[in-house]
């Protein structure tokens, strides 16, 4: 669990204040034009008054200001430390990922992603808590933590899942002893017991083979050439939380990711962005535009969607919102200029710059 301590009130902003306090006070005991009627020893009483007034409220200011800026970093720590920033690319596989927080000033909020390189394929997740803010992310760090473990032990996606799923009840369990602890064992009618999540766990091989598992998330958009079209597998499976897995579980088998294509990962936040009209946002549309521009990277995606979205809302989404784009760097020949370990870019697809989980105001 991450704590942020409040910093305790310095000695300085105890005195200062007093002081001013203790000199209005004092010309108005001691001072002998305090005591006068006339209108210029009101009018000198008045501004002594408003002086003092003003340093108060502006030493109060400054003071909360310093706050906030403090707040702000342990928010942006906070945040690189559960949702950390993604490499720019993972076993050829271009990556960049972006996120912004519905709470005004916020850094961090209830969307999750990470994607890690394993022996079994490129894994990702992209995931979804029920509220946003500082109070989900709590479960963002249960569920990171438990994928960044499982994806390396379990050679089945449906087995990452059901570890989610069980960090998740764990998590669950835990606050609710935290919040309630005179009720001893969980209380199904306390709140925590209808948090859930919406997760997609996504796996690439090696050689582009597609594998997803779809809880209650919206499908991924996928970009080919100059065509996008959403990657639908049937009916989701309920979110993690509020419903047990079904005993047979099976990763759906998508196809594959060729070289030069990519995939868009988000979270229905981006959809669900209205106007001030109330018309919804169209993320499809902001992608067929994204795909017009060459070359097609990771970053340009991103910068064209958010852009869209940002001037869709008016600068103020309510709720949070989060992408993820993966381009297939898979290709080209070997030893070429600009070549990894992993693959290049190719048909278009070229590696970004060093991609950060970014938050947008």
């Amino acid at each position: 669990m991450i704590r942020i301590k409040a910093r305790a009130p310095t000695g300085r902003a105890v005195v200062l204040p007093t002081l001013w306090g203790a000199l209005a006070v004092g010309y108005k005991l001691g001072c002998p034009l305090a005591q006068q009627d006339g209108i210029g020893a009101r009018i000198v009483t008045s501004a002594v008054f408003f002086a003092v007034g003003t340093g108060l409220i502006c030493r109060v200011r400054r003071a909360l200001l310093r706050e906030l800026r403090f707040a702000r970093r342990a928010a942006r720590a906070a945040q690189n430390v559960v949702l950390r920033p993604l490499p720019p690319r993972l076993d050829g596989i271009d990556v960049a990922a972006a996120q912004l927080s519905a709470d005004r000033g916020a850094s961090v909020g209830g969307d999750l992603y990470e994607a890690i390189a394993t022996e079994h394929g490129v894994r990702v997740v992209m995931g979804d808590v029920r509220g946003h803010g500082l109070a989900a992310l709590g479960t963002v760090a249960a569920l990171l933590g438990s994928f960044r473990e499982a994806v390396h032990d379990e050679p089945e996606l449906d087995r990452v899942l059901r570890r989610l799923d069980r960090a998740l009840a764990r998590h669950l369990r835990e606050r609710a002893r935290a919040e309630h602890p005179a009720n001893g064992p969980a209380d199904l009618d306390n709140p925590v017991a209808e948090e859930f999540v919406t997760v997609l766990l996504l796996e690439i091989a090696r050689d582009g083979e597609l594998r997803v598992l779809n809880c209650g998330h919206p499908w991924p958009y996928m970009l080919r050439d100059t065509r996008v079209e959403q990657l639908t597998r049937g009916e989701p499976l309920p979110p993690l939380g509020p419903f047990p897995l079904p005993a047979e579980l099976e990763a759906d088998r998508c196809g594959r990711l060729l070289p030069g294509e990519s995939l868009v990962l988000f979270t229905d936040g981006v959809e669900d962005a209205r106007d001030a009209r109330g018309r919804f946002f169209s993320l499809a549309r902001s992608l067929t535009e994204a795909v017009r521009k060459h070359p097609v990277t990771p970053q340009a995606v991103l910068r064209t969607v958010f852009t869209a979205l940002l001037d869709h809302t008016g600068g103020t989404p309510d709720d949070d919102v989060a992408l993820l784009v993966l381009c297939n760097g898979r290709g080209r020949r070997p030893g070429a200029r600009g070549e990894d370990v992993g693959g290049s870019a190719a048909r278009g697809c070229q590696a970004p710059t060093h991609p950060q989980p970014t938050t947008h105001r």
